[in-house]
């Protein structure tokens, strides 16, 4: 309960110093990220569980997969270990949906979302601290996983600055698909209901894409679903950015396969918009 102190301290001097309506939203939501990011740092296992599964699919595609599935004209483990590894990254930032969603829902069931709201805050700083904080936790899963990748033997063949500009686009999807999290965690009565919602519908959006193998190969109706998925978009950027498409790769003809990091970029900042937008207002309303 020291950190929620804390926050109604810093949220009273706040209401007490007059100032930039904008400065006081990015202080409050600054308050509520550091709140978050104590708590993780006191439940370290929240970190250790969260790298688990992308490394044991790290490893499960590499050996298991790898040199079975064709991708482009060449079916030799290494090219598909490189095609590989951006569909895990991206994976592994969009799974965080359902850690943001279970701690929001956590808080909700024991009062602190009601707690938060009788404090003189700027409206969505909590949610805002909250997601702030996953990003960090997301970056620091991305940092372990690469480390990960490169031992089994994937690597990049562009410049930094494009390897980086991948991991930022990385980066923003996990930070867009928060915000689902955070409305998840709203609409649900336990931590547990907000996990399951937050998972349930991420297993078909993440395996009808590009991500583990080439969508070209899926039936027609699948290979569009693919095609336009906000994920399959992320994941083709990255891999051009990496410079890990495979021999002999050629991209379908949709737009957002012709221009993936454009189309991640705009999906990632429609999915902010709108999800910011929904979550807060119902940060408004609901109740434990």
């Amino acid at each position: 309960m020291s950190a929620v102190s804390d926050t109604a301290g810093a949220g009273t001097a706040q209401a007490a110093a007059p100032g930039n309506p904008v400065g006081r939203a990015v202080t409050d939501s600054l308050v509520i990220a550091r709140r978050n990011l104590i708590r993780m740092r006191r439940i370290p296992e929240m970190l250790i569980f969260g790298l688990i599964q992308p490394i044991m699919f790290v490893v499960l595609f590499t050996y298991v997969f790898g040199g079975s599935i064709q991708v482009g004209s060449s079916s030799s483990p290494q090219a598909y270990r490189e095609f590989l590894m951006a569909g895990i990254f991206a994976q592994t930032v969009t799974f965080a949906t359902a850690g943001a969603g279970a701690g929001i829902a956590d808080d909700m069931h024991k009062g602190l979302i009601d707690r938060f709201r009788s404090l003189p805050m700027a409206r969505g700083a909590v949610l805002t601290g909250r997601t702030l904080a996953d990003l960090v936790q997301t970056a620091l899963t991305l940092l372990v996983l690469a480390v990960v990748a490169v031992l089994v033997g994937w690597r990049t063949h562009e410049n930094a600055g494009k390897v980086l500009a991948g991991f930022a686009l990385l980066l923003l999807l996990g930070y867009a698909f928060s915000w689902i999290g955070a409305l998840i965690g709203l609409s649900v009565r336990t931590p547990e209901a907000a996990t399951s919602g937050g998972l349930i519908w991420l297993f078909p959006l993440t395996f009808i894409s590009n991500a583990f193998v080439d969508a070209n190969q899926m039936p027609a109706f699948l290979q569009h679903i693919a095609e336009w998925n906000p994920f399959s978009a992320t994941v083709q950027a990255c891999r051009e950015l990496f410079g890990n498409l495979p021999p002999g790769f050629r991209a379908s003809d949709a737009w957002p396969m012709q221009h993936p990091v454009w189309a991640s970029l705009i999906w990632s900042v429609v999915i902010i918009l709108v999800f910011r937008t929904l979550a807060v207002r119902k940060y408004r309303s609901a109740t434990a």
